[in-house]
């Protein structure tokens, strides 16, 4: 009956622990950073000028429709002819007044490129919006990578915690041990105890900052995560090239494609118009002799040379503007070069630190190791052995924070190469 009594307390530990573990999230960077993306309010903002762009292509392509427009007049005059009363009867009543109504049919034929160079330049002012939304989109990357290493950072501080309260956990039951056999006192116990209270400190400020941590995460993603959210550590970022391919370049070359279809366009002002138009007007009779309506067609070219006044300064600001986005693109490649170089040296220190952490462990826990006995023959005092134990548990975290940031310093650079 205990058996089987044991067996169903065992059976019931294990579904609660599985059921535990299934609603358990776990979270992955590639999967906070697509999260913070669709999150993001400006990600809204594409749909928006694609839309935008769309509208304008289609109002710039209707201008090739025919225009149509009317007018309507009324007016009053002095005498037009200056006639004999012979020749009045001979002409007939003459009026003075005069109303009627016109209508105008036009077609163009050749706008010189005016509508295409607008529909360039919508295209290409769009461009520079969608990249320059990649460009905040992209700074994302940095602030989730920030978060998302700052917890692993605190999950290996948390564990490290837990080793050493284990550690002093032993420590406690050996001082108490050696209290009984009469080689340590209650002040011995007593430092053992103030060094695990110190540690259960530490655990609850490091819980507080990871809760903060992932309440930051959480709001970037879009999703309320609970404290027994795990992060998943990511494998090495492999940085095998050192070019650039970063929005902020494609961004500088979508301003100068929007400047070449600003050129464009002034080329094009400088071009005739023609177009074909059709004209019907009604209007009351001023003498017997007229017709009440007319109709007319023809051609109607038209070329406006004002263009040429500004033309100069017109070029020139453009290429005050291309070389503003030169300069904006050198200092760019010279920043990112600098932050390349910095975060190199950095792996290439913390890879070194590395392989001096597994030496410095093994040292100290020889160290500790050789404390404890001498605590226990009485040629060592608790408060050193307690510094031994704090020492190997420090080399411990040490190491665990370098793994941390040479993978943090990896990912910082493949978001600097844009990797």
């Amino acid at each position: 009956m205990n058996i089987k009594r044991l067996f169903l307390i065992a059976l019931i530990g294990n579904c609660q622990l599985s059921i535990v573990n299934s609603s358990a999230q776990s979270l992955t960077l590639p999967e906070c950073k697509q999260k913070a993306h669709d999150n993001y309010p400006a990600i809204k903002q594409y749909g928006l000028v694609e839309k935008s762009r769309d509208l304008t292509l289609s109002n710039a392509t209707k201008a090739w429709l025919p225009g149509v427009s009317a007018s309507a007049m009324g007016a009053v005059y002095t005498d037009i002819l200056d006639l004999g009363d012979q020749q009045k009867a001979a002409l007939g009543d003459m009026k003075n007044y005069v109303y009627g109504a016109s209508v105008m049919v036009q077609q163009k034929i050749y706008d010189g490129g005016a509508i295409n160079a607008q529909k360039e330049m919508a295209k290409a002012q769009a461009d520079v919006q969608q990249k320059q939304l990649d460009v905040n989109m992209y700074d994302i990357n940095s602030r989730i990578e920030q978060l998302y290493f700052g917890i692993l950072m605190l999950d290996e501080q948390l564990n490290q915690n837990r080793l050493l309260q284990t550690d002093l956990g032993l420590s406690q039951k050996t001082v108490s041990s050696l209290i009984s056999g009469g080689l340590a006192n209650q002040s011995d116990l007593d430092a053992v105890d103030v060094r695990i209270v110190q540690a259960q400190q530490q655990e609850l400020s490091l819980k507080a900052s990871r809760k903060t941590y992932l309440d930051m995460l959480g709001y970037f993603i879009g999703s309320n995560l609970r404290e027994s959210t795990s992060l998943q550590r990511p494998s090495a970022a492999v940085n095998g090239s050192t070019s650039t391919t970063t929005p902020q370049l494609s961004l500088f070359s979508s301003q100068e494609n929007a400047l070449s279809a600003q050129r464009k366009a002034l080329d094009t002002r400088l071009m005739p118009t023609l177009a074909a138009f059709g004209l019907a007007s009604a209007h009351s009779k001023i003498m017997p002799m007229t017709k009440w309506y007319n109709l007319g067609a023809g051609l109607m070219l038209q070329w406006n040379i004002g263009a040429l006044y500004t033309r100069k300064n017109d070029i020139a600001n453009l290429d005050n503007q291309r070389a503003q986005i030169a300069a904006q693109r050198e200092t760019f490649l010279f920043n990112n070069n600098l932050q390349s170089r910095q975060s190199n040296g950095t792996i290439d220190n913390l890879r070194q630190q590395m392989q001096l952490d597994d030496k410095a462990i093994a040292l100290r826990q020889n160290i500790r190791d050789k404390a404890e006995k001498k605590v226990q023959n009485g040629t060592e005092t608790v408060n050193e052995l307690l510094r031994d134990i704090n020492s190997v548990s420090e080399a411990k975290q040490q190491k665990a924070i370098h793994e941390i940031q040479l993978l943090q310093e990896q990912y910082k650079l493949s978001t600097i190469l844009n990797k």
